[in-house]
């Protein structure tokens, strides 16, 4: 019994002896207990990006993430009267084509979560499209680029005759807070207008390009083109801006050489390169 209680209290002594030093040991040995890895946080979606300050560049999307439950407004404004009719003096009576008709598009774009948002898109001519955004990587928490998967469906006549899915992707490459360029490949089905839905050369492949530059604090130089194989008439849109940010507004003066603020609209092309048309884009977060 005498040596059981020896022999208990023998292993009770070398433990508390032991178990000091040991940890002493690690505490002074760096590879016994290496430091947690760091890990960059990603910035808040409420933050202001100065590389992307718009969920569009003219027409195309952006990867510009909206926060969870917050929203956002749009207004797309493309005056149809040329730029290249008539002399100076005819367009300086125009007032540059204000005077003229005009194709107005009204949006609307909502956060379900973090990295997915929802919106719907009419224009003047009665086309309603409706899409979904969701980011599946991003930049900002150390990846090279950000991607976003894309999908809408389009509708004529308020969304009553004609639609037109879409399936695609949004890739950018952010330098910093100086801007940001953009690949948009989307896939659009029914794009040709004198078809029926889902039949032979009734879709278009976009392969949209774009940029976005900051020159200024809050004054940016953006430009984007819709290159297109399958049903592609006309010629490529091209369009270019000067915009300003003010807070939560942005506004954009943009020269296009076509009409298009919808996926079916862009893809469908712009109408030449001799005639370019006046526009302008106000947006409006509630963030």
């Amino acid at each position: 019994m005498r040596l059981l209680i020896r022999s208990v209290a023998l292993a009770g002594f070398t433990v508390l002896l032991v178990c000091p030093l040991r940890a002493a040991a690690q505490q002074q040995d760096p590879a016994a207990a290496p430091p947690p890895a760091q890990t960059t946080p990603a910035p808040s979606d409420r933050a202001v990006d100065p590389s992307q300050p718009d969920f569009t560049l003219i027409a195309l999307p952006t990867n510009l993430r909206m926060p969870r439950f917050a929203s956002a407004f749009r207004v797309t404004h493309r005056f149809t009267r040329s730029l290249a009719t008539g002399d100076f003096v005819d367009l300086l009576g125009d007032a540059f084509g204000v005077d003229g008709g005009a194709q107005v598009g009204l949006e609307y774009r909502f956060g379900i979560m973090a990295g997915t948002q929802i919106g719907i898109h009419r224009t003047s001519d009665k086309d309603i499209q409706l899409f979904l955004q969701h980011q599946i990587l991003r930049q900002a928490t150390g990846h090279p680029l950000t991607i976003d998967l894309l999908g809408s469906i389009e509708g004529a006549d308020n969304f009553k005759e004609s639609y037109a899915p879409a399936i695609g992707a949004v890739i950018s490459r952010a330098f910093g807070s100086h801007g940001a360029v953009y690949l948009q490949p989307v896939w659009i089905n029914n794009t040709n207008p004198g078809q029926s839905d889902f039949v032979d050369d009734n879709d278009s492949f976009l392969f949209g390009v774009g940029a976005r530059v900051r020159v200024r604090p809050s004054l940016y130089l953006v430009a984007e083109a819709a290159p297109r194989t399958g049903y592609a008439p006309g010629e490529t849109y091209v369009s270019f801006a000067v915009e300003g940010r003010a807070g939560g507004h942005s506004f954009q003066v943009n020269f296009s050489n076509g009409f298009g603020t919808t996926l079916r609209q862009v893809a469908r092309g712009g109408l030449d390169y001799e005639n370019w048309y006046l526009g302008f884009n106000i947006s409006r977060k509630f963030f």
